[in-house]
């Protein structure tokens, strides 16, 4: 029988050694590894240990002893709970070591083939204020940190508007400010939850899937515009008039103002309509020249100023010269498709997503793009031989899978195409090895770029271009 947490020991005095996944970082205990989150090479902390497994433990830092000299102070005041930013900790500099560090790492120990020296992490020039969405959850009781549970004096519920607690679908943590987005988000953020109290509205209950207010979602563009989604529990007309009025006359900011009525149990909103509350159904993003419509339910890198970076590698890994047939798969809403076309004879993308699908089509349009062709569907569906030869062989093809990677089948159809170059971009080096593998036999790395789009936190992006051997060469 497994311990009761109570009888889980307390860890004295742990060094902590290395940074591990997931923003972790360890220690060793009796040979054994002791993952404990928050802390940096160099802590020496006691530890409570909260799991046991049979070849590590995990912990969370109940008192420092010694400070790491590696150590910054955190700027946030809800670091170390929310669960983000878990690398406010570390110096920038050091985080973009270790995720350079990281993608070697992944590469070498997965993908294990042959690859040029990897580059380092292209840094975001902006470290706070960079995202460009925002998901806030309501719920009626606010989670309680370890310290608050531990006074003595009574603690009054009270509701929340912030984010979920990792791996708790129903508790939430009530955020004063958030650093991640612009200043307009925490404003807007605070006015809801400030009118739904003085007015009665009711916050969601996850577990008895009751109360009106659901979700709240900001999203800002580097034009200056801004979109606000309310999600609603239930068709509260009389309610949802009043916040929506609310909201329009305090911020003219909100130049897109929307709701949606979600009375699933659960919170996915692909399958529920925007209704349009006052001004535009979308917001509009520039790159270079281009404009993109960016809609409720679109997606869009989440780091405008650094997807731009991001894509520009892109497109000069691409090499392209204007002759060239350019497949985009797992395209999105054709944010690169659009951004390569004038550098390409012409532009094929594949997305799952019919409406992603839909709006790529709008962005050609309104940029005049004319040499792009989209198709929805199962990209190992759409994608065959067949394909192919209809819509001709790819000079190159650049992939942006999501975190699980690519097909084993899709794979197998870009290598019977033989193009003579991929650009392969992934948020996840992990699954993008295992791929590179698969690819091994006909294409060889020739440049690895990591490009760290959410600082402070252990993701990072990570650009690949293969070229095809020439022992292969079947064109």
């Amino acid at each position: 029988m497994s311990r009761k947490r109570r009888d889980y020991p307390l860890i004295e005095g742990l060094h902590i050694t290395t940074l591990a996944a997931e923003g972790k970082a360890m220690g060793r205990h009796e040979e054994q590894v002791v993952f404990v989150p928050m802390t940096v090479p160099g802590d020496v902390v006691d530890v409570q240990i909260v799991k046991r497994h049979r070849r590590y433990m995990e912990g969370r830092a109940v008192r420092f002893i010694e400070r790491s000299p590696m150590r910054v102070e955190p700027f946030c005041s809800h670091f170390g709970v929310c669960g983000g930013c878990k690398w406010q900790n570390l110096p920038y500099d050091e985080q973009l070591r270790q995720k350079t560090q990281q993608v070697a790492d992944q590469l070498h120990r997965i993908g294990r083939i042959e690859l040029p020296e990897i580059r380092p992490c292209l840094g975001s020039a902006a470290t706070q204020h960079y995202r460009n969405k925002l998901e806030f959850t309501f719920a009626d009781r606010r989670w309680l940190t370890y310290e608050e549970i531990a006074r003595t004096d009574e603690i009054e519920s009270a509701p929340a508007l912030g984010f979920h607690i990792p791996g708790c679908f129903d508790k939430v943590l009530d955020i004063d400010r958030c650093w991640l987005q612009a200043d307009i988000s925490n404003r807007i953020r605070l006015e809801v939850k400030r009118f739904c109290i003085e007015h009665g509205y009711s916050f969601h209950n996850a577990r008895a899937h009751e109360g009106l207010m659901r979700t709240l979602i900001v999203r800002t563009a580097s034009t200056g515009e801004v979109m606000t989604i309310v999600v609603f529990n239930e068709n509260d007309r009389p309610k949802i008039d009043a916040l929506m009025g609310h909201l329009a006359a305090t911020f003219p900011e909100i130049t897109s103002l929307i709701y949606m009525i979600n009375d699933k149990w659960n919170d996915s909103l692909g399958d529920r309509e925007p209704i349009l509350f006052a001004g535009k159904d979308h917001i509009v993003e520039r790159m270079e020249g281009l404009q993109f419509k960016v809609g409720p339910k679109s997606f869009y890198q989440t780091n405008s100023a650094q997807a731009y970076e991001l894509y520009k590698i892109t497109r000069e890994a691409a090499a392209l010269t204007g002759s060239e047939i350019l497949y985009d798969l797992y395209t999105g809403t054709g944010t690169i498709a659009n951004f390569c076309a004038a550098q390409a004879r012409r532009v094929v993308g594949i997305e799952y997503v019919p409406e992603a699908i839909e709006d790529a089509r709008v962005n050609s349009a309104i940029n005049g793009i004319d040499n792009t062709l989209f198709y929805a569907g199962d990209m190992k569906d759409v994608l065959s031989d067949e394909f192919v030869e209809r819509n001709g062989r790819p000079d190159v093809v650049i992939l942006d899978p999501p975190r699980a990677g690519v097909d084993e089948k899709v794979i197998e159809v870009i290598k019977r195409a033989a193009p003579g170059r991929i650009v392969y971009v992934s948020c996840n080096p992990a699954t993008q090895a295992r791929d590179l593998a698969l690819l091994d036999d006909m294409y060889s790395v020739v440049d690895v770029r990591p490009v760290d789009m959410f600082p402070h936190t252990h993701h990072v992006e990570n650009v690949v271009k293969l070229v095809k051997r020439q022992n292969n060469d079947q064109q």
